[in-house]
């Protein structure tokens, strides 16, 4: 489901009124021609614009594609671009949204990356909907460079550069050791640039309408706007574009709430009186997952259950993914069930320092980033669990786990 906001201070950008996916015909006559123009003057655009990535790190992506244009031309090798549509993230539904309702505007992005950075190949990795993009492909007779759809295996780590580039150049969807970084040697050991789908299709409108455009939305230190996938109770999870600077209690009711998992199941828990003052801010956005925990359901339950499905969404291969995620987990279900709790809670502080830092990705970083949000903000929730009592009413989960976890 998407949903826009006629007064969110701004008109949609990337997803326009409707749900009907947008034909090639249909996206011309919505934005216009795209020119490339030199690479240079490209950069030089992006740069102004202030874009950010999407993808969770917010990385400028003026910086990150001189990297890989500076890595292709010290090695001599083209280097290859791929386009990030694997949204491992279960609660986070904004890039296949994107993809089904606006895939040349994706489509449009990846030509002015692959352009600026000059790619010899291009990518567009998909959990779902790759037949979708390939008849989408075929439309698109005048691209300079062919792009291949490769579908990807259903993983909450599929997605991370590492275990895409590796997937595409034909070997297993798990991370590999970050030095050398992929923008020096990635896919098919060239420099490879990893771009996620909602920062291509902001890139394709930044190309074609400018860097001052780009900023006339959001605020001057966080310009242009996010996709969000909002969760409320009761509803259906919905995707709407939000400016940066928008405050939350726009976007989510939050006067039944307790509490905000805000960035997806690699972000944090808020109270909801702190969640009241905040405003969308690519600082914690992470996978644009905002979620409203309703008074009356248990924080720990829910942590617990999300837990549990990252510890066996690891790859297995570190210590930290292989042994203390597990025990986290497990350590973290205990707390979750009304009972005596030991020492849980020192252990889980204590394996949470021990596996930060130290994995082979950042899966483990971003689990124990979850894990301390919700031991601070579930606290009093803790004590009455530690008392044999739940304060929650309604056991209904509002988080969306996979059933094999």
């Amino acid at each position: 489901m998407t949903a826009t906001f006629p007064d969110l201070y701004m008109s949609p950008r990337l997803l326009a009124p409707g749900a009907a996916p947008a034909d090639l015909p249909t996206h011309h006559q919505r934005y216009g021609p795209l020119s490339h123009g030199d690479p240079e003057g490209v950069l030089r655009t992006v740069a102004e614009s202030g874009l950010t990535g999407r993808g969770g790190a917010a990385f400028p992506t003026y910086r990150k594609l001189v990297s890989v244009a500076e890595a292709g031309r010290r090695s001599g090798r083209a280097p290859v671009v791929v386009a990030n549509g694997a949204e491992g993230e279960p609660a986070s539904r904004k890039d296949k949204t994107l993809l089904r309702l606006s895939p040349h505007l994706v489509l449009d992005g990846l030509q002015i990356a692959a352009h600026a950075v000059g790619a010899g190949e291009a990518y567009l990795g998909v959990e779902d909907g790759a037949t979708w993009l390939e008849s989408a492909l075929a439309q698109r007779s005048g691209d300079p460079l062919p792009v291949t759809v490769v579908r990807l295996p259903k993983s909450f780590l599929s997605g991370q550069a590492s275990a895409l580039a590796r997937y595409v150049s034909g070997g297993a969807a798990l991370p590999a050791h970050p030095s050398p970084p992929v923008r020096e040697r990635g896919v098919h050991r060239a420099p490879t640039l990893v771009q996620n789908v909602e920062t291509l299709a902001h890139l394709a409108l930044v190309a074609r309408y400018g860097a001052d455009w780009y900023r006339s939305a959001g605020t001057p230190a966080q310009p242009g706007s996010a996709l969000c996938t909002v969760h409320v109770a009761g509803h259906e999870p919905r995707v709407t574009e939000a400016p940066y600077g928008l405050p939350l209690t726009r976007l989510l009711p939050l006067e039944d709430a307790s509490a905000v998992l805000v960035g997806g199941y690699h972000g944090t828990w808020i109270p909801a009186r702190e969640a009241a003052e905040l405003t969308v801010d690519a600082g914690y956005l992470g996978a644009g997952v905002l979620a409203a925990l309703p008074v009356g359901r248990c924080g720990l339950a829910e942590t617990a259950r999300v837990l549990r499905y990252l510890a066996l969404q690891s790859a297995g291969q570190c210590g930290p993914c292989l042994n203390g995620l597990p025990r986290i987990a497990t350590a973290f279900a205990a707390l979750a069930a009304p009972g005596p709790q030991g020492t849980v809670r020192t252990d889980l502080a204590r394996w949470s320092g021990l596996v930060e830092g130290r994995g082979a990705c950042h899966h483990p970083d971003g689990t124990v980033r979850l894990v301390r949000s919700a031991l601070t903000t579930f606290a009093a929730e803790a004590d009455a669990h530690a008392h044999g009592h739940c304060t929650a009413t309604d056991r209904t989960a509002l988080l969306p786990v996979p059933q094999e976890a």
